[in-house]
């Protein structure tokens, strides 16, 4: 029995400097929709940080993702010409059975933490590993009532980028149920 494929790319994460900057640019120039605002504190290697995460839409249901840290200092150590950073990936939906499948062969090659994990973000969960060239790949299988929560984001996602854009840094995932 052959391995199932990824069904689509998930989304595509790059970090920002001004998530307002960013919105303008791919909103209102581009024409994608701001789809999503997550505001979250997340543990990225032993440490937690305050960031926001868009997404803006494109049609086949795939987005581009953008992260900003609530901390400049710590903003600047996640850009990419300071090495790999989590905050740069390529992210494909997945179903679960595939996951599962390919968090096997990555442990029979050798691929283990730190370099191989699984992250349970409430709205989805993803298995992150890094590649041969240092590119950080996410295997997403998204939440059982994913549309019912992309329906809530998108319901208030320009009120979420403008409440982190004051400096309210708070989490806005009531879908996650363990701490990062």
């Amino acid at each position: 029995m052959s391995a199932r494929l990824p069904l689509r790319l998930h989304h595509y994460g790059w970090i920002v400097d001004d998530q307002e900057v960013n919105r303008q640019f791919y909103e209102d120039v581009i024409g994608l929709p701001l789809l999503a605002t997550w505001t979250e504190i997340e543990a990225i290697n032993g440490s937690e940080y305050a960031l926001s995460h868009t997404f803006y839409g494109l049609a086949d249901g795939s987005a581009l993702a953008f992260f900003q840290m609530g901390d400049p200092q710590a903003q600047q150590q996640f850009k990419p010409e300071f090495g790999p950073t989590p905050m740069r990936h390529v992210a494909l939906k997945v179903e679960r059975e595939t996951q599962d499948a390919i968090r096997e062969r990555l442990a029979g090659a050798g691929y283990a933490e730190p370099s191989t994990f699984v992250v349970d973000h409430g709205y989805c969960v993803s298995l992150y590993t890094v590649d041969p060239n240092g590119l950080q790949l996410e295997f997403t299988v998204d939440h059982p009532d994913v549309e019912r929560i992309n329906a809530e984001r998108l319901r208030t996602a320009h009120a979420d980028l403008a409440r982190w854009l004051d400096g309210d840094h708070s989490s806005n995932n009531a879908w996650r149920t363990q701490a990062p």
